[in-house]
């Protein structure tokens, strides 16, 4: 049953850090406030009812989990509680089961990441909202982050910064203290697409010249 929400109350560093392997050890992680980088993910444009688990926007694939498994009409694009100081329709909202996990494959390895949030209610809550870094497989740390009226409902933004790169974050509500959750304005630093090909383009022309100035050295000798 569809949760009812009452309005009344850098670029180089993460090209070689893709290339290297991870690292097995937990990576330093801090909580960041809300800060500059390529254009949020709002999705803008979905049409309500959209499904979720299995979508990908802006590069970003989405899959919603239940005990491991994927679960389908959990969570959806919606209205969601309306407008807030950090999200604001059309967002990522539950309507079923949201004790689940929101899992984010990201297009290319971040070092911040970031997202505006709201729960169904309006009482503060110490641990509302929970994000997991990986690097493949390899978790490099998690951080839980206080809501607090925003100003209906409880939320706010939740932010991470990691001193390895990850590809993959994890998202998860307190469905305890709240009956279902809402997502919106998706912020990380993952190169544009335009930087990364200019990143790899004279990466590349780099590799070209020395070679060719190498050839040419060894001609005269």
């Amino acid at each position: 049953m569809k949760p009812r929400w009452n309005l009344s109350t850098s670029a180089v560093a993460l090209l070689l850090a893709a290339l290297l392997p991870a690292s097995s050890a937990l990576a330093g992680v801090i909580q960041i406030g809300p800060f500059a980088g390529p254009t949020p993910i709002t999705f803008t444009g979905l049409a309500d009812s959209t499904e979720v688990s299995g979508l990908t926007v802006s590069g970003v694939l989405f899959t919603y989990t239940v005990g491991g498994s994927p679960l389908a009409g959990a969570v959806i694009i919606d209205g969601g509680p309306g407008t807030t100081n950090n999200i604001a329709p059309p967002n990522i909202v539950s309507v079923g089961d949201n004790s689940g996990t929101l899992s984010m494959l990201l297009p290319s390895p971040a070092t911040m990441f970031g997202y505006g949030y709201a729960i169904l209610t309006t009482s503060p809550v110490a641990d509302a909202t929970t994000i997991s870094v990986f690097s493949g497989a390899t978790l490099l740390g998690s951080l839980s982050y206080a809501g607090l009226p925003d100003p209906q409902f409880t939320g706010g933004f939740a932010g991470i910064q990691s001193t390895i790169p990850f590809d993959r974050v994890e998202v998860v509500f307190n469905s305890s203290a709240a009956g279902a959750f809402a997502l919106d304005n998706i912020v990380s630093n993952i190169p544009e697409p335009s930087t990364m090909f200019l990143v790899l383009t004279s990466g590349i022309a780099g590799l070209l010249w020395r070679r060719r100035r190498a050839r040419k050295t060894a001609s005269a000798d």
